[in-house]
């Protein structure tokens, strides 16, 4: 659904409604109708080089051997309804590994097509060692990964119905790593770590949320991570980042380690140890592997993720960042684009795709403290975007990006729930500018257009997105550049 409203000779606007493209017509009527959920197991089968480990996990030095693949498999599940499938993974992890948007067929995450070890015996990692899988998962008690990317979580099913269903992976620090680094604490600390994935029909985005408890009578020093591996509007069966993607968060600085400083090269100071976020938006701009963080933090803005420019298909993780301020970016660099050949004649683990991760703290090894007894819940929602350039502001219902230039204000949205008839209103002071009932389309091309007099220049345009019964989904607010 495209709209455009042209500058009128007169006091008429014209608003000309573009059809949805029939398939995704198709799409929305089914859900309106009979969108139901389900829940399915899955067999899912992973790749890596050939390596081994000891009881604790640690890897044992010698039996790295890049040129044996071997064959690996997991029980999955899968959460469906019209618009999305969901693969998660409990056994390695506690993961979602796959979010495919059904509109477009295309892939939102990455996902590793072969395991290579690296890092080993280099003190970065707490086990001495990592490797990439990809999706989204929880990492704790300690920066860097944690404790529990490769520890099978418990799983279970908390509601299952044509209309909902919500499932839990759920684990407990309640071992350790004889010889982590030092770097990384000793011992476990006890927390109880529960993932709540929850799909509903007519919804076009997966909720999640992370209940993380304390079962001690004493406060903890702990540290908690949601990492994200991105890669959206990807073939399903071979998922990457392009040169297309940009990182979307509401920030205007960010700042490196000093081993990451050449990720500044060239971007404008905006003081000591701050950086312009402008250039490092785009995946083509990252020179090398590094970290950047959001400097000082998120600054309670409640969204962030990547759009894929290349076809304008994005994923948006949408929270309280107040409770997650923490937002550390990390890529293998652009030149890893050279590496994304065939994975099973040169396994690598350079490969392209864009990692944001949301911290309870700022930075990695910056301690969170959890009170005596405490308990801490992190509401997330992944919603795919479709035709959309950018978002200037999003929540559990409707992402928009909002534009208002002296020619006229411009609109873009994506309704989380496409089936529910909407209203959108821009005004100007009091002035109305569109005022009209919409229909979203699940497959892109929601675009409002509408013209502004000559001479408003910094006044402010308002949206309200509503039901078409009145119920108000979304408000914001820009000014006129």
């Amino acid at each position: 659904m495209a709209m455009d409203v042209p500058r009128p000779a007169r006091v008429r606007i014209a608003v000309a409604l573009v059809s949805a493209v029939g398939a995704f017509q198709a799409v929305a009527h089914a859900a309106a109708v009979s969108d139901r959920v389900s829940l399915s197991e899955s067999t899912i089968k992973w790749n890596t080089v050939k390596y081994a480990v000891d009881a604790e996990n640690g890897f044992v030095s010698g039996s790295l051997d890049a040129n044996t693949i071997v064959d690996r498999a997991f029980k999955g599940y899968v959460l469906e309804n019209s618009y999305l499938k969901a693969t998660l993974l409990p056994e390695f992890g506690g993961r979602i590994l796959s979010i495919i948007y059904k509109p477009t067929g295309h892939e939102q995450l990455y996902r590793n097509q072969v395991g290579v070890p690296y890092g080993m015996k280099g003190g970065t990692f707490y086990y001495d060692w990592m490797m990439v899988y990809g999706g989204i998962f929880p990492t704790f008690p300690d920066a860097e990964h944690g404790k529990t990317w490769l520890k099978p979580w418990e799983f279970r099913v908390v509601k299952q119905s044509a209309d909902e269903v919500t499932v839990a992976m759920s684990l407990k620090d309640d071992f350790a790593y004889s010889v982590a680094p030092p770097r990384f604490r000793p011992g476990s600390t006890g927390i109880e770590a529960t993932t709540y994935v929850t799909l509903k029909a007519d919804r076009a985005a997966l909720d999640t949320r992370v209940v993380l408890k304390n079962p001690q009578a004493r406060a903890i020093d702990y540290e908690y991570w949601t990492c994200t591996t991105l890669a959206p509007g990807s073939d399903p069966n071979n998922p990457k980042a392009t040169g297309g993607a940009e990182i979307i968060a509401p920030i205007e600085a960010y700042t490196t380690p000093r081993w990451s400083a050449t990720l500044a090269e060239g971007d404008a100071s905006l003081g000591p140890g701050r950086s312009r976020f402008e250039n490092l938006r785009y995946f083509r701009n990252w020179p090398v592997a590094g970290i950047a963080y959001a400097a000082p933090d998120m600054g309670g803005g409640r969204f962030w993720g990547v759009i894929n420019h290349d076809n304008e298909e994005g994923i948006i993780r949408i929270a309280d960042n107040a409770v997650t301020p923490g937002l550390k970016m990390w890529t293998w660099g652009f030149p890893s684009m050279a590496n994304a050949t065939d994975p099973r004649k040169d396994p690598n683990p350079a490969q392209p795709y864009v990692e944001l991760w949301a911290g309870m703290s700022d930075q990695f090894f910056h301690s969170a403290s959890f009170p005596a007894r405490g308990e801490v819940s992190i509401a997330e929602t992944y919603s795919p975007t479709v035709g959309m350039s950018n978002v200037t502001d999003a929540n559990q219902n409707i992402l928009i990006n909002l534009v208002a230039e002296a020619s006229g204000v411009n609109l873009q949205f994506f309704s989380i729930e496409p089936a529910t008839p909407l209203r959108v209103t821009l005004k100007r002071g009091e002035t109305v500018l569109f005022d009209k009932a919409v229909t979203a389309d699940p497959g892109g091309g929601n675009r409002i257009s509408a013209p502004i007099a000559e001479g408003h220049s910094g006044e402010r345009v308002q949206l309200t997105i509503s039901t078409a019964e009145g119920k108000e989904l979304i408000a914001a607010e820009t000014n006129i550049k």
